[in-house]
């Protein structure tokens, strides 16, 4: 990742991203520090997604990464546009269900990085591809899985916010 500097804008703009989004997800909805640290976040993101279409490290082509790439720019644009817009009429709903589900899989793009590692440090054969996107689909989906359940919890709290307070 670091051998380029696309990789390593990439990997900088992912930990901003990372500790901004985190801020955002687990502070007070609707402050002052909240919008400021979101756009934070949302540039951030901006920075991450465009870098990763210009990363190509497994097979030099357009891959299932960068498929995951276009639903995070999806779920950013999906969170970002209407607060913008304020448009439609329920649009808190969406900008917290759009940008929480931007959080989560960032974070499951996260642990599948990490996770993705294990297979080059256990296995010496350099075909390593299907251990790679196993590792990549179980920590994707135990991260998911995770978010899912948060995501039931707090959902009807989203959706009592006071949109006047934005």
């Amino acid at each position: 990742m670091f051998s380029s500097v696309v990789g390593s804008i990439h990997f900088v703009a992912s930990v901003i991203a990372l500790i901004s989004g985190t801020i955002v997800l687990c502070g007070m909805k609707g402050t002052k520090i909240h919008k400021k640290v979101g756009y934070i976040y949302a540039v951030s993101m901006l920075v991450v997604v465009s870098t990763s279409f210009m990363i190509y490290r497994l097979h030099g082509r357009f891959g299932i990464l960068h498929w995951f790439s276009v639903v995070s720019s999806l779920s950013l644009l999906g969170g970002m546009l209407p607060m913008l817009l304020k448009k439609p009429k329920n649009y808190m709903a969406y900008h917290f269900s759009f940008m929480y589900w931007s959080v989560i899989g960032l974070y499951c793009a996260f642990c599948a990085e990490i996770f993705t590692r294990i297979p080059i440090w256990l296995v010496l054969d350099k075909n390593v591809a299907v251990l790679f996107y196993a590792m990549v689909g179980v920590s994707t989906a135990v991260v998911g899985g995770i978010g899912s359940i948060y995501f039931r919890k707090y959902k009807h709290t989203w959706k009592t916010f006071d949109k006047h307070t934005y």
